[in-house]
């Protein structure tokens, strides 16, 4: 894919709208992904998990996934953010974000954030190699241990063994939290389109849900928060397409609004399906249940926010919002 103009390292000019490209790409990969199973896939490989490398790897093959760069090509990593995006819609069950966010060394296929005493990574039952990296810039490589969980209980999460590998990995760190983020925010457009759907065919009072007010509420405030995360989602690729050094503040400022979003997103997605909402039988409980590892994984909320402060101190963060006076 080539680089339009204005979007090399070389700008300082904030554009945030993702190119033609991309956007055509991520329709494609829900398209494909759906075609291959859709929302069966994730109940597929819950049953199998060693399996899951045969039931998701040939269609992300196919969509040339791992042919794209986003560590060298602008355009190509708001491809990749589509894939990740694509990815999340469906709650499909493979690291796609860790693979696209593998370093250029051929003798990884992935990148994982790792962080706490116990490390953990969404790997299990794949026969992948994974380098990681520490908030702290900390290089590693990894060694998947056998799960200590069902993957209906771990979503896939199984603990690490990790060898000290030589270099500094700040690098690494904005493209492998960011990546991450935009599968979460597919999984939040999907939540809150079947939120929608819900209360479009349920009724009470003889009316469908839809038409209350406290529900439109509902809805909208939801909306704000999915929103907000697209934005700051944009901004974060730009932040790592221009090379900027704050960009690992403006993916840990990401990461932070997309868990308190998740939190509100999935609330208010339950809450109007009601207890139905934590079947089997309803696309959301999958779904819910599934964005939990990455809402947890490599670390929660107030990890996060504790890293971004240790990180901006009392100067805060530079963006979209900042007085470019410095006033």
């Amino acid at each position: 894919m080539s680089t339009p103009e204005g979007r090399s390292g070389g700008t300082h000019e904030v554009r945030i709208e993702l190119a033609a490209e991309a956007l055509e790409f991520g329709r494609e990969v829900v398209r494909a992904i759906g075609a291959a199973g859709g929302d069966d896939l994730v109940q597929r490989a819950e049953q199998d998990p060693s399996g899951r490398q045969r039931l998701i790897e040939p269609v992300l093959a196919g969509l040339g996934a791992w042919e794209l760069a986003p560590r060298r090509d602008p355009v190509e990593l708001e491809a990749a953010a589509a894939l990740c995006r694509g990815a999340g819609y469906w709650a499909a069950p493979y690291p796609v974000a860790e693979r696209l966010a593998r370093s250029a060394d051929p003798d990884y296929d992935g990148l994982l954030v790792v962080a706490g005493a116990r490390p953990s990574g969404p790997v299990a039952g794949l026969e992948l190699r994974w380098a990681t990296v520490t908030p702290d810039g900390v290089r590693g490589a990894a060694r998947a241990l056998p799960a200590e969980l069902p993957a209906r209980e771990s979503a896939f999460l199984t603990p690490l063994e990790i060898r000290p590998v030589d270099g500094d990995g700040h690098a690494d760190l904005a493209l492998a939290l960011t990546l991450p983020c935009w599968t979460l925010l597919g999984m939040l457009d999907r939540a809150l389109e079947l939120a929608r759907a819900h209360v479009a065919i349920r009724e009470q009072f003889g009316r469908p849900l839809s038409q209350f007010q406290g529900v439109q509420f509902q809805l909208t405030d939801a909306e704000v928060e999915r929103r907000g995360v697209d934005l700051l989602a944009r901004y974060a690729l730009w932040s790592i397409q221009t090379g900027r050094p704050e960009a690992i503040d403006d993916a840990l400022a990401l990461r932070l609004a997309a868990l308190e979003a998740a939190d509100i997103v999935f609330r208010v997605a339950h809450q109007v399906h009601g207890a139905v909402g934590f079947c089997d039988e309803t696309t959301l409980s999958w779904l819910s249940r599934y964005s939990l590892a990455l809402r947890r994984f490599p670390f929660g909320a107030v990890t996060t926010e504790e890293l971004l402060t240790e990180r901006i101190g009392r100067r805060g963060l530079t963006g979209l919002f900042s007085d470019p006076a410095g006033v």
